[in-house]
């Protein structure tokens, strides 16, 4: 029996809105196939595309270069943080609040896995809904997922803190010590609880800290 892959990513499309009030990202040709004509033979095309945007586009890893001048940027987070790691999903949706606290993660073995919250925020994706009043993890939370040894964690909604927390202590305590965050991830209620594969590795970057990635789950 063959492994299914579950594609855990936002599409990144020209006009895209992440992020209320960062730009969307510019998608064009650099070279188009009816320019590329003149470089070939007779019947050989290429397209060579282009692509404007800021870091925080779509479905994006964290590093702790993001939070921290002396952290780890792209470039230099190791794969074993990024690629293969067995994942856990805590759900969350439909809890009463914004809130989600260390209680929700307190009976599970998070040591060395990536922990991905389903909070069903995705639904709102690509619309102004997005953007307000979103769900977020706890300070108490984060340092449950510090202190547990958690190797990744990873939320469907617009921010893993509160917004209007302007210390951000989530990416604070997280990517102090390490452990990289996913944000705008979907479909997580696709997965099962346990007994999967997370895979969210960026473009290799010097002196960049976000970056999109292809998440994706092997059950």
């Amino acid at each position: 029996m063959g492994r299914a892959f579950v594609d855990l990513s936002h599409t990144v499309c020209d006009g895209l809105i992440t992020y209320k009030g960062f730009p969307a990202p510019v998608i064009c040709d650099f070279i188009s196939r009816q320019e590329s004509r003149k470089f070939y033979s007779e019947g050989t095309s290429f397209q060579i595309g282009r692509i404007d945007m800021v870091a925080n586009t779509g479905t994006y890893i964290d590093t702790p270069f993001h939070r921290f001048e002396d952290g780890k940027d792209l470039s230099e987070v190791e794969l074993s943080s990024l690629a293969e790691l067995e994942g856990v999903v805590v759900r969350t949706t439909g809890i009463a609040g914004r809130a989600v606290g260390r209680d929700f993660f307190a009976e599970l073995k998070v040591r060395g896995k990536a922990v991905l919250v389903e909070t069903g925020w995705a639904r709102h994706w690509a619309t102004d809904a997005y953007f307000e009043g979103h769900v977020f993890l706890t300070c108490g939370a984060a340092e449950y997922l510090r202190d547990e040894g958690a190797a990744l964690v990873g939320i469907d909604s617009y921010n893993i803190d509160d917004t209007g927390d302007g210390a951000r202590p989530v990416h604070t305590i997280l990517l102090g010590a390490g452990i990289p965050i996913v944000e705008h991830m979907c479909n997580l209620e696709a997965l099962p609880a346990s007994g999967f594969r997370f895979t969210a590795a960026p473009v290799k970057v010097k002196g960049m800290g976000s970056f999109p990635v292809r998440a994706y789950a092997t059950v």
